[in-house]
């Protein structure tokens, strides 16, 4: 048997340790080259880690959840079970995986990554017409390809996999694909029975591992090393609405629309120009501000799996329309489970919004080590004294957070009233 070990590497900027948040193989399990064998997450991004050589895995050096330095040994692989072909040997149907069958299932650990489970019965054949007096049967439908922690989500969501059409490799049917398909039908409503008035309660345990994990950590980070302060204003969009439905009506069919997102961005990086202590990360343990000159907007964006921030580099560099779509292939990427470490890194200055979820008021959390977040809250048709005279308008909140070690109130409240100046007179977004 020649071995081979994969080690876990650095998948990027330096990273020490990433997190095992989904196994694509288990022991047994034969593999080709480039086959994706895992994901794990670093504090930034979910990797995919395809493997080197093909073979089959003889054993795998960690469970779901569990967090490895870089340089550990993620899987090994038995290259001697390979064909001329660079292909793993087709096992023999009547054989077993040896590492599978070693350990009877009460030795293994129940985090431990769950072998697939077998192929269905195959269906009763279904007779077809008669074909020189004899009835040819019918080839039962193939298996969804899926990894356990899929086949386990689509069972609680309700989705059928033979009905999913899996991007991954052979046909395997990733999350992403289960995100689509979500999309494209409206998820039944969990039935939970309610326990009877004074019995048993039942507590559910979910095990707060990858994204989840990494967004928590995050959040307390942020909340323990920054002290925020919140400063809230609502501003008049209406001639800002106006005119984005007015760029959206010469918009050809296909084309991009605006949403009010792009406009916010392009006011904050007009208002940077005067602020640019707002564009900035605060290295605390060194005492150094560092202040950027281009700025790399993050965008908080809601997935299945939870709060991603994807950066639009170098906005201050695009116009309204570009930075619309970058924000969309982003949002894309991130919600189907594509977008890259890069894409995720380096953001200057945040902006987070709930869209018509937003409420009135809210206290986003600062990126940290950013020094500075942008919240939006949805936009609402209220009645305002407009000289003299009661007019519906569509008025808007921003409820913004800031470093109070870095930015002082005035120049918070400066910052955005500079931003709400220009929403205001949004033809002010286009001057030089």
């Amino acid at each position: 048997m020649a071995e081979y070990v994969v080690k876990l590497p650095d998948v990027g900027e330096g990273i020490a340790e990433a997190e095992i948040v989904e196994w694509h193989v288990n022991p047994g399990d034969e593999v080709v080259e480039d086959q994706v064998m895992v994901e794990v997450m670093t504090d930034k991004a979910t990797v995919e880690l395809p493997s080197p050589v093909a073979g089959v895995v003889i054993s795998v050096g960690a469970a779901v959840g569990d967090i490895l330095a870089v340089g550990s040994p993620l899987v090994r692989i038995d290259t001697g079970a390979t064909t001329g072909n660079g292909q793993g040997s087709e096992p023999a149907a009547h054989e077993a995986p040896t590492e599978m069958a070693a350990a009877p299932p009460a030795q293994r650990d129940q985090d431990s990554p769950a072998p697939l489970p077998p192929p269905p019965e195959p269906a009763p054949a279904a007779t077809a017409a008669p074909t020189n007096g004899k009835v040819a049967p019918a080839a039962a439908p193939a298996a969804a390809m899926a990894a356990p922690t899929v086949r386990q989500r689509a069972k609680t969501l309700g989705i059928d996999l033979g009905t999913v059409t899996g991007s991954g490799p052979d046909g395997r049917v990733l999350h992403g694909d289960l995100d689509d398909q979500l999309s494209r039908q409206a998820p039944p409503s969990p039935s939970r029975a309610r326990p009877p008035a004074g019995g048993e309660d039942v507590v559910d345990e979910v095990k707060v591992i990858g994204l989840r994990r990494n967004i928590a950590q995050r959040m307390q980070l942020s909340k323990t090393r920054i002290p925020h302060f919140t400063y809230v204003e609502e501003i008049d969009v209406t001639e800002a609405e106006r005119l984005r439905a007015h760029l959206n009506q010469e918009r050809l069919e296909g084309e991009s629309r605006l949403t009010v997102l792009p406009l916010l961005m392009r006011a904050v990086v007009v208002a940077i120009d005067d602020f640019p202590q707002m564009n900035a990360r605060y290295d605390d343990e060194n005492g150094v501000i560092q202040r950027h000159r281009s700025v790399h907007l993050g965008i908080a964006t809601q997935t299945a799996k939870g709060l991603m921030v994807p950066v639009v580099k170098d906005a201050q560099s695009r116009d309204m329309w570009s930075c619309a779509e970058e924000v969309a292939r982003l949002s894309t990427a991130a919600r189907n489970g594509k977008i890259t470490l890069e894409e995720l890194s380096d953001s200057t200055i945040t902006i987070s919004s709930l869209g018509a979820l937003g409420g009135i008021v809210s206290t986003p959390i600062i990126n940290y080590p950013e020094v500075a977040i942008i919240g939006v809250n949805k936009i609402t048709t209220r009645p305002v004294y407009v000289n003299e005279i009661v007019l519906p308008r569509q008025i808007m909140n921003l409820s913004s957070s800031f470093d109070h070690r870095v930015v002082d109130g005035a120049d918070a409240a400066a910052f955005i009233q500079r931003i709400r100046a220009l929403l205001e007179t949004p033809a002010l977004l286009f001057m030089p």
